[in-house]
């Protein structure tokens, strides 16, 4: 059954404004060539969209050219408003942009641990109507917000979370209230930071693949045929809880501590680097990436100076093994296998010797706070690479358990760490998990970094604003000032 002429105007509209959106500003011309719609739709479908105030004429096509063909349309950016929140467990980032995307004004600022709920909140609202003002905002249409922590599905509120700041939840009620005729949402932080890095970052080729993010702590999101995957209560990716092997407890529904997390959060990053030799002063930036970051860099100067001389893995120093025995490591694998066979388990061909690399090692009594920041001097290639080996092991074990079950056939080290591992990290990982499975995977690092989360929540923004703004019969276009 055909379409009703104004059902395939509203289809040809959007299509219009999608290609002004990927393409930038186009000609007529260009969309009608674009589309492989009629001159005479194209011509009717450029004036439905300059009256509703959606488009205008913003150029023209060469300087010998001139007519209505050489007219070139996009979209009225400042139509609305849009904000994004990366919300932290150590403070806020908040970034405002046009309804195109393009970011106009962005900040940041820290919300220490002992901070009470009411003034933590009212720094990260004040922050956001700060940034609206830099950015020429008189007001937000669109909101998005990423924080750690589980979205309710039915009712897309941050649930209530041990171990999280109640401020969080409280953030977005009182955005609501102080901007009530935004639309305001929230998202896991992982989830955004997926959709960022499938639609601007190390996944654009990707319709299935995984993201696990390596921060202040670890987590996951799953894109499955180009669709992120949330699960039945909202808690896909929640990585941190997964059961491991070497870990001293198993972890609770309401605490991590024993599962991956133990493993890969940046507090076990950093005893690891320490244990391995690397070493962790005050300097710039914090300790857990700028460990990472030094380690990375050593190996591929070493990689560069005389491949030949690189140091080949090696056996994880005593100081980077936990404290676990042999009886406990089964039994946190639900006791199905036995000491013997730890190994084949925790890193596939890694033989028994290396087992307890993927253990978090006892903090050292020198070992810096957690919130300390490290501008770290070189380490050798040796203690490096033994860092990066132990590294990888510990990451490979969440990685294999995702790839065993979901087969993604790319996984995409995300977050600070990831990024600071880059290339060097990633390569590693994948190498290990090669000997793990045969299911073919591919492992690459994050190209967006701890900002993929906010750039993950401009785009759902964006895309919410649209969605409403673009819509047959959308709101009516804004008076001018002088009006």
């Amino acid at each position: 059954m055909p379409a009703s002429p104004s059902t395939a105007r509203a289809i040809n509209d959007r299509l219009a404004l999608r290609l002004l959106q990927q393409e930038g500003p186009l000609t007529a011309g260009q969309l009608k060539q674009l589309t492989g719609l009629s001159r005479p739709t194209v011509a009717d479908l450029v004036e439905r969209l300059t009256a509703a105030g959606l488009i205008a004429v913003v150029g023209e096509a060469g300087e010998q050219r001139r007519g209505p063909n050489a007219k070139v349309y996009g979209i009225v950016a400042d139509r609305a408003h849009l904000a994004a929140l990366d919300v932290r467990t150590e403070g806020v980032a908040v970034a405002v942009a046009d309804l195109v995307g393009r970011v106009l004004a962005e900040a940041s600022v820290p919300i220490g641990g002992d901070t009470g709920t009411g003034p933590a909140v009212e720094q990260a609202v004040t922050l956001v109507e700060r940034v609206a003002k830099e950015a020429g905002a008189d007001r937000l249409h669109t909101v998005g917000i990423g924080a750690p922590g589980l979205i309710d599905p039915s009712s897309g509120e941050l649930r209530d979370s041990t171990g999280l700041p109640e401020w969080h939840r409280r953030l977005v009620a009182t955005l609501q209230d102080r901007l009530p005729e935004a639309r305001v949402s929230v998202e896991n932080e992982t989830n955004l930071a997926a959709l960022a890095e499938q639609r601007d970052g190390a996944a654009r080729d990707r319709d299935t693949f995984v993201l696990l993010w390596l921060g202040h702590g670890t987590g996951a999101a799953v894109v499955l045929d180009g669709a992120l995957r949330r699960g039945a209560s909202g808690g896909t990716g929640e990585i941190g809880f997964l059961p491991v092997p070497g870990t001293s407890a198993l972890p609770t529904s309401t605490d991590c501590e024993g599962g991956f997390h133990s493993l890969a959060s940046a507090a076990a990053v950093v005893d690891l680097a320490v244990a391995c030799g690397v070493p962790v002063v005050a300097g710039q930036e914090p300790s857990v990436v700028g460990v990472v970051r030094a380690a990375a860099a050593v190996m591929r100067e070493a990689v560069g100076r005389a491949p030949s001389a690189v140091v080949p893995s090696g056996r994880v120093p005593e100081a980077a093994r936990g404290a676990a025995p042999p009886d406990r490591v089964s039994g946190v694998v639900a006791g199905a296998v036995s000491p013997d066979r730890v190994s084949g388990v925790v890193a596939g061909a890694v033989s028994p010797d290396r087992v307890s690399g993927v253990v978090p090692g006892a903090a050292p009594p020198d070992r810096m706070p957690e919130g300390a920041v490290g501008a770290v001097p070189p380490a050798g290639p040796a203690p490096a690479a033994r860092f990066l080996d132990a590294l990888a092991d510990r990451i490979a074990v969440g990685v294999a358990s995702v790839v065993a079950i979901l087969d993604p056939g790319c996984v995409v080290l995300g977050g600070e760490v990831g990024q600071a591992g880059g290339a060097v990290l990633a390569a590693r990982v994948q190498d290990r998990i090669a000997r793990m499975t045969p299911l073919p995977t591919e492992v690459r690092a994050t190209s967006l970094g701890g900002g993929a989360v906010l750039r993950g929540a401009l785009l759902t923004a964006r895309d919410r604003a649209q969605e409403e703004l673009f819509a047959p019969g959308g709101p009516p276009p804004r008076p001018s000032p002088g009006r």
